[in-house]
């Protein structure tokens, strides 16, 4: 891999990582547009570390908040969780919501990996979540905050986020959409979104690691480069999305994943016509 297919897949994680288009669509349809050899699984989760680091600087005041006060609450009322403080609640509420995608990632990864790396399965995905992320963004009740989160919200974003295991799907879109489905305010729903798609970052960084070393050896820098432009990218991204989710809707967000759905199959349907 060259350096250029490094960085424009650095910008590409960055980029689609956080607004709700899916990354890993995208890291098998632009390849797959420009006829580039798939990069791999594990060169993927490298870039998926850049956005790791760049959600960990970004919030690193929340997971700092909740650690310390966490520990705290955990030595003073033990397992009492109604007695533990918000900060506390959210913590164990974003453990609670990762252990679907930590099973279904467990489970069945080398199945993912070996059957819906395809560009008209992306293509499908990402037009059908399109339509429920519209369907979600006309049904939200805008009235929640992450303040409001519980067991069952946690549980059923969880669940949503596992399903973005399937390339096209998108973390983000999932979990917002699931989440203003639950009448969360959309700025909200994208802040739980990132701070619940943390520990599934670092699950899949450490379980990819084994791959991750075996890439680095035939390219260091290739690597290197793409997990720093994506982490700054991310970073970016990130602050946009919040401050645009305040006062906009998902619209736009939608209406490009038809259009990519739409590109992506007729590119397919011309090269094998």
């Amino acid at each position: 891999m060259d350096l250029l297919r490094a960085v424009v897949l650095g910008i590409i994680q960055g980029l689609t990582e956080f607004l709700p288009i899916s990354s890993s669509g995208h890291l098998i349809l632009v390849p797959a547009l420009f006829k580039w050899p798939d990069q791999g699984l594990a060169f993927d989760v490298g870039l998926h570390l850049g956005t790791l680091v760049a959600l960990l600087l970004y919030f690193w005041r929340d997971w700092w908040v909740m650690a310390t006060t966490g520990l705290r609450d955990l030595g003073q009322h033990s397992l009492r969780f109604r007695k533990y403080q918000p900060e506390s609640q959210l913590l164990w509420l974003i453990a609670l919501g990762s252990v679907p995608t930590a099973i279904v990632g467990l489970l069945f990864d080398d199945w993912f990996e070996a059957n819906v790396r395809q560009a008209w399965l992306v293509a499908v995905a990402l037009a059908i979540v399109g339509t429920i992320m519209l369907v979600a963004d006309r049904k939200t009740g805008d009235c929640r905050t992450v303040k409001d989160i519980g067991m069952r919200d946690a549980v059923f974003i969880g669940l949503a986020q596992a399903c973005a295991l399937v390339p096209g799907v998108s973390r983000s879109g999932a979990t917002i959409s699931m989440a203003l489905f639950r009448d969360f305010r959309r700025s909200d729903a994208a802040r739980f979104a990132f701070l619940l798609g943390t520990p599934a970052f670092v699950g899949a960084a450490l379980f990819k690691s084994a791959e991750m070393r075996s890439d680095m050896d035939g390219g260091v820098t290739e690597l290197a480069v793409g997990f720093l432009v994506s982490a700054l990218v991310g970073l970016a991204v990130i602050h946009f999305l919040l401050r645009y989710l305040q006062t906009r809707n998902l619209v736009p967000f939608v209406a490009y994943r038809y259009g990519a759905a739409i590109l992506t199959l007729v590119i397919a349907a011309v090269r094998v016509a």
